[in-house]
């Protein structure tokens, strides 16, 4: 079994972590971020119904290169037994540093099927998935939970603690309920209830859009580690900017123009090489090329123009000119 994924949790280190995100996550994100001290990265949310049906969709959300450890693989569904057997085939074929099982997804057409926080309305059958996994491989077993379903449901430690007795090893925890999806402020609160609560690790997540916000998660609710999830969209430098906070460091100076546009580039081909389909890979990135030029001088008739890419020819052309104008640089 890896060991260092655990090791991180010893001593007064507190491990960054890249949030698992559907259709953000993937492999060359991942490595992006990594790059830029993201300690421990997660894969995008897979079904254990398609991996072991044999999905190619779903095997192919599974491939991830060696740079990217430590890494954890997601897995969703509902049932314990078919969530077994897709842990067993990860952990075998794949050989990740650790399980994740997703309790806290709230995407309609996942919980729809009871998955991800849809779990969250039945306690047992949490319990249950937990113990399923945890037997079924010899990697650490780790979960990623919601406060509850809705409000009245609304328990944070209660769950936090069922995961805990049922064999998980490491616990985040996003403090919102299904209910309020992404809408209002994540109560951190919640993040020093569960903490105070359990033995074993617990990582807080939700609202981490700076530094400075990683370091007062910290500094309030106690966690062990952060996960950061919409705060590294366009911006995989935050990683290196919260880990100097968060170890009394200046914080580095953002990248400048000209840098920020190479790194969208790089993370551009680097898309392109594991997609394998340039022209679909250009338009699912896409919505990376939104978040690295949000917030520049003319931005939205900038985007405007990406949105109509389907070849990296173009969007690199559309960088480069956009660069001249502003600062007279050729990249």
């Amino acid at each position: 079994m890896p060991s260092d994924f655990l090791e991180l949790f010893t001593g007064e280190f507190t491990p960054l972590y890249l949030a698992p995100q559907a259709g953000v996550s993937e492999s060359p994100f991942r490595r992006l971020c990594r790059s830029y001290g993201a300690d421990v990265v997660v894969s995008e949310f897979v079904s254990a119904t398609g991996i072991v049906m044999g999905s190619p969709r779903s095997r192919e959300y599974l491939r991830f290169d060696s740079e990217e450890h430590p890494i954890g693989i997601q897995i969703f569904g509902a049932d314990p037994g078919m969530m077994a057997d897709a842990a067993a085939f990860v952990a075998e074929t794949y050989g990740p540093d650790f399980i994740d099982i997703n309790f806290g997804c709230p995407v309609k057409k996942v919980v729809k099927r009871n998955g991800g926080s849809g779990c969250l309305r039945d306690l047992d059958l949490v319990a249950s998935i937990i113990r399923a996994v945890d037997r079924a491989t010899l990697l650490p077993t780790t979960v990623k939970i919601r406060s509850g379903f809705n409000e009245e449901s609304r328990d944070p430690v209660g769950i936090a603690l069922k995961c805990q007795d049922a064999g998980a090893r490491v616990l985040c925890i996003h403090p919102r309920s299904r209910a309020d999806m992404y809408r209002g402020e994540a109560r951190w609160s919640e993040i020093r209830a569960v903490v105070e609560a359990l033995d074993i690790p617990v990582l807080g997540n939700g609202d981490i859009s700076c530094a400075q916000d990683a370091y007062r998660m910290r500094d309030e609710t106690g966690c062990a580690g952060i996960m950061i999830a919409r705060g590294s969209h366009g911006d995989p430098w935050i990683f290196r900017e919260a880990r100097a906070v968060l170890d009394g460091k200046p914080s580095p100076p953002p990248p400048d123009l000209a840098e920020r546009l190479s790194i969208c580039l790089e993370h551009a081909g680097n898309a392109i090489a594991f997609g394998g389909d340039p022209q679909r890979a250009i338009i699912d990135f896409r919505k990376h090329l939104g978040w690295y030029t949000k917030g520049l001088p003319d931005g939205r008739e900038l985007r405007t123009k990406l949105f109509r890419t389907t070849c990296l020819s173009d969007v690199k052309a559309l960088l480069e000119n956009y660069l001249q104008t502003y600062t007279g640089v050729h990249s």
